[in-house]
């Protein structure tokens, strides 16, 4: 399983398990995350995405994106996409 590096986490907030991506690279509802840190390391489907409290199907490079996740997670984690 070959992985790409498309961003990095740059909030997390642990009352609702939501962090916020900023994006180098396109990310899509239905695409693998690797959200990998100091001590963070999980891998989850994107179930739902948010820009602006706005939900989207896609994303692109730059933008910042909100993503509910089940782990845990850290500002500067780094994000990749899972590439089957």
């Amino acid at each position: 399983m070959q992985e790409k590096e498309i961003g990095a986490v740059t909030h997390y907030f642990g009352h609702i398990n939501v962090i916020i991506i900023q994006l180098s690279d396109a990310l899509k509802i239905g695409d693998t995350i690797h959200v990998k840190g100091h001590t963070s390391d999980f891998t989850q489907k994107v179930d739902s995405m948010q820009i602006e409290h706005v939900s989207v199907t896609e994303a692109k490079s730059l933008d910042a994106v909100g993503i509910k996740v089940e782990q845990k997670s850290h500002p500067k984690d780094k994000v990749f996409k899972v590439i089957s």
